[in-house]
């Protein structure tokens, strides 16, 4: 073979296989996302504010990341009057691809959005631009709850004051600049079973608050499902690396040996309602996990989530708690 045979060979294939980019370009940004919201009108009603008060702020804690926090203090509880505002940041230096900032989702920013936009950003991912949002915001487990819980929420944050700020705009590093359109897809509701199915209604619960994305060990941000609930991610707290705790009923290393009330006493320990938090200077570390809000959360759904846990599979997992 001639060198300029080889060249003009390699030259088209080079070309060819720009061409198979471009065209996979063109389906990610332009076809996959671009479908159209469904029909939805969610009827505000006091029943809906208030279970969705209720979710956003304690179990979902949507409110937890759309808020500025306060890292001087343990678990970083929110400054009081950014709630719903946004600006919380999730950038490389904590180990993300990229940089992103929790939007605004009062009012102010949201008015201009559709229920159906809303739902279909929550439950599958994808904004009013039919773009992608990164899934820091946990759109495919939100996407497996029920419709009606997303209404209540979508209700609620009608009703929140509005907040005249707008965050800087988030951006994404390659090559998770085009996996993360790969990611969104339609969300499969199901409905919330009744409370006096207590490990169904837990199950539940824990799949709202998202349980097992923190507690379970990732590899490039996807997490480990053979080692569910079983602890071990790292979340870069500055100045330390904070690692999630094994949950499952392990004996030795998990909450095996724990009772409902000790599991119900933990979440209700970092009340601020009861008890002043203390600087996480004083206690040596701090955390992502917002107990100041899931301190908030119902006894009983609290206790509904134990008796869920109870049943996942013992996994022996020593954590290593701050590093």
């Amino acid at each position: 073979m001639t060198s300029n045979k080889f060249w003009k060979i390699a030259g088209w294939s080079v070309v060819a296989i720009g061409i198979l980019i471009g065209g996979a370009l063109i389906y990610l940004t332009g076809f996959k996302l671009r479908s159209k919201p469904e029909a939805v009108k969610v009827e505000i009603t006091p029943e809906r504010i208030e279970t969705g008060r209720y979710l956003a702020n304690h179990v979902l804690v949507c409110i937890d990341c759309h808020s500025t926090r306060d890292w001087q203090l343990f678990s970083g509880p929110l400054k009081a009057g950014t709630e719903g505002s946004g600006g919380e940041v999730f950038s490389e230096e904590l180990g993300f691809p990229g940089k992103f900032i929790a939007k605004n989702i009062t009012p102010f920013n949201l008015k201009n959005w559709t229920d159906a936009e809303l739902l279909r950003a929550i439950t599958e991912g994808v904004d009013k631009r039919n773009m992608p949002l990164f899934p820091v915001m946990p759109y495919p487990y939100y996407g497996k709850l029920d419709r009606e819980d997303i209404y209540s929420i979508i209700a609620y944050l009608r009703t929140l004051p509005e907040k005249a700020v707008t965050p800087e705009p988030s951006y994404t590093t390659f090559p998770f600049s085009l996996i993360m359109y790969m990611i969104p897809k339609k969300a499969a509701f199901e409905q919330k079973p009744p409370k006096s199915d207590t490990i169904a209604y837990g199950k539940y619960l824990v799949t709202a608050a998202v349980c097992i994305d923190c507690h379970t060990v990732a590899r490039r941000g996807k997490i480990d499902r053979t080692k569910a609930f079983a602890g071990g991610r790292e979340f870069i707290v500055p100045p330390k690396t904070v690692v999630s705790a094994n949950i499952t009923p392990s004996v030795a290393t998990g909450i095996g040996g724990w009772t409902p009330e000790g599991f119900i006493a933990r979440f209700k320990a970092y009340d601020p309602k009861v008890n002043p938090l203390p600087k996480a200077d004083n206690v040596g570390f701090n955390t992502i996990m917002p107990w100041s809000m899931y301190a908030g959360m119902d006894s009983l759904d609290l206790r509904a989530m134990f008796r869920y846990l109870q049943t996942l599979e013992p996994i022996e997992n020593q954590v290593q708690k701050i590093r």
